[in-house]
């Protein structure tokens, strides 16, 4: 017996000894083989290509001109920004049902297997004379399987996990208004985006030509210059001005042109796609009057102040986590068990049992935690009065940079029709000759500036608009969306905003509804000269001023006829304008009249028209609702 002993016992060392020196080969084999392995090329690569082509998947080609609506659309389907907080969001919902799942009590299966070299047994001593009552026996085979499965729960946990679900709803709460948040922020750089993009557009078909015109005029003065044509002060003194026009045009472009880049990114557009911007006017509202109102709806809307609701109320939850643990923990567990062991009696089992257990030391923490609790509600009470009092004073300060930025519009748009009238009489009195032509060209690059720097400032109310509506947290999107497409998610956005800005800007609907087309009709044009020469002549320059050229039956209508009178010095060419409305009545009446150059061209009618057409502009944009009156000064 003893030898069979020995023998298993050297046995079990015989295996116990290689498999340790096995092991320690691993162990050491792992040890200072790892070392810095730089990513290759080929895998930077085709990361760069699974990203450029996931940053563009699946989205809706742009093939028509896109409205303001389109552009917001577009940009919260598909800006990578706002699919982030999407994805955040989305993850905070599904911590909330891992957090759910933590208040269901536990049910436990196990399962393994044992194995030893030897027997386990044991015997027995006697406690008075340590005398070996039992020989040495065993219950239990060297190998063998076992199994079970417990029910329990614990109350303590079930409280513990109970507020942390809590906490964890209220996360998802502040995700979606950081959501909110990031919404609101993109639609006002769309906006911003959008207006200047347009401005952009409309313009630069129209710098570019008299780009060239004033690099040839600037050449032309340098050899007039230089063929003593031109004295040399009065030369270089002509191409000092037409470098300034040229250095004033090239800004203003540049700033503007920016624009369609920017509004490209925001939408996540592949950059070199081709934007075409829908050119609608949209009339400016009045500067809000009930401020109290916009601050009490700011005060109930802003994302930043709900989001500081929720923290209050998971700082709460803390607390009462906290006191709940000092709470004696209550467990109930039960179960069923196998083991095929076949020195057991009864292989399979039931048991179950109840627990109660306390920390009595926590009871001492009870004063730290509501000493605590009070600190943290005074300091959420006293960050919310700060982000209030900041909250406030956006609201005011945004309804005033509106109120200032629509009379900047009203001084840029007046001091563009000025300019433009410029252009037109320079142009219509221009006798051919190199200075003639370079007082033209100055004049029209003048013009054009300053309709760069109207579109600017229009641009500008546009962002101090959209920076009202963002300071009271209007939200854009209904809170039920039918349809996901492009089209649809455009109207659904358009019918909303219209609804949101109709609670900040009272008159906005009105504003709106006003907008009427205009027809035009030119009639007794000198012999020569062509009417329909004239008619897109003086279309261009109302539609570059915010008006609609469209036949329909709400149309109101400009008449327009010519005539010449005889005056000292010269001739002058009148241009009689009659505006009708829908029905054939007279709203408006007015002659423009200027002296036109000896030998009278299709040139110089053509801008006297012009300068005719913009002398009504204002009258007309009036009349047809693009440009209500507003009172911007108190």
């Amino acid at each position: 017996m003893n030898i069979a002993v020995v023998k298993q016992e050297t046995v079990g060392f015989a295996l116990v000894k290689p498999l340790a020196g096995f092991i320690a080969i691993l162990l050491l084999a792992g040890c200072g083989t790892i070392k810095p392995e730089p990513l290759s090329q080929e895998a930077i690569s085709q990361r760069v290509n699974k990203d450029r082509a996931e940053m563009y998947r699946g989205q809706e080609s742009v093939n028509a001109p896109l409205s303001f609506s389109d552009a917001m659309a577009r940009a919260l389907k598909y800006n990578l920004d706002y699919r982030l907080k999407l994805m955040e969001t989305a993850m905070a919902s599904s911590l909330l049902d891992i957090s759910q799942q933590d208040m269901l009590p536990k049910l436990m299966a196990d399962a393994g297997y044992r194995w030893r070299n030897n027997d386990s047994g044991g015997t027995s001593v006697g406690i008075d004379d340590r005398v070996v009552s039992l020989r040495p026996s065993t219950s239990e085979e060297r190998d063998h399987y076992l199994s079970n499965a417990t029910f329990s729960w614990d109350l303590l946990d079930f409280g513990m996990s109970y507020f942390r679900a809590k906490q964890q709803a209220d996360e998802v709460n502040i995700a979606e208004e950081r959501r909110r948040k990031v919404l609101q922020n993109i639609v006002q750089e769309v906006r911003d985006a959008y207006w200047r993009a347009l401005g952009a557009q409309r313009l630069l078909n129209e710098t570019q030509p008299l780009a060239e015109q004033i690099a040839s005029a600037l050449a032309k003065t340098q050899e007039a210059e230089r063929a003593g044509i031109l004295p040399p002060i009065e030369g270089l003194e002509y191409q000092r001005t037409l470098l300034d026009a040229m250095t004033q045009l090239n800004q203003k472009r540049q700033q503007m042109e920016l624009a369609k880049s920017e509004l490209g990114a925001l939408m996540n557009v592949p950059p070199g796609t081709p934007i075409v911007l829908e050119d609608t006017p949209q009339p400016l509202a009045p500067a809000p009057a009930d401020l109290n109102k916009l601050e009490q709806m700011a005060l109930e809307r802003r994302p930043e102040l709900r989001e500081e609701d929720y923290k209050s109320r998971i700082d709460s939850y803390e607390t009462k986590r906290q006191i709940a643990s000092m709470f004696p923990n209550l467990n109930l567990f039960a179960g069923v068990s196998y083991d095929s062991n076949d020195y057991l009696y009864n292989n399979n089992w039931v048991q179950g049992g109840v627990g109660v257990s306390m920390n009595l030391f926590k009871l001492l923490s009870i004063p730290a935690v509501n000493k605590g609790n009070d600190v943290r509600e005074k300091t959420d009470e006293a960050r919310r009065m700060a982000l209030s009092m900041a909250v406030l004073t956006q609201v005011r300060v945004a309804a005033e940079r509106y109120k200032l930025s629509l009379y900047s519009f009203q001084i840029a748009e007046q001091s563009a029709q000025v300019d433009q009238r410029l252009a037109s009489i320079s142009r219509a009195g221009s006798d051919n000759s190199l200075t003639s032509d370079l007082e033209t060209l100055r004049t029209q690059a003048r013009s054009i500036v300053s309709r760069f720097q109207s579109a600017s400032s229009y641009a500008e109310a546009q962002a101090a608009y959209g920076r009202v509506l963002n300071s009271v947290g209007i939200d854009l999107l209904p809170e039920k969306i039918d349809s996901t497409d492009v089209a649809g998610l455009s109207r659904e956005i358009a019918i909303s905003l219209r609804k949101e800005e109709s609670n900040v800007f009272q008159n906005q609907s009105s504003v709106v509804a006003l907008r009427q087309p205009l027809t035009i009709n030119i009639s007794r044009v000198p012999s020569g000269v062509s009417a329909d020469a004239v008619q897109r002549a003086v279309s261009r320059v109302v539609t570059a001023n915010q008006l609609t050229v469209e036949v329909t039956p709400e149309s109101q209508h400009l008449q327009m006829r010519f005539s010449t009178i005889n005056a000292t010095g010269g001739r002058k060419g009148v241009w009689n304008m009659t505006v009708t409305d829908a029905r054939g009545g007279i709203v408006l009446q007015r002659n423009y009249q200027s002296y036109l150059p000896a030998d009278i061209s299709s040139r110089s009618v053509v801008a006297l028209a012009e300068a005719a057409a913009l002398s009504i502009t204002s009258d007309l944009q009036r009349l047809t609702g693009v440009s209500p009156s507003l009172s911007v000064v108190q």
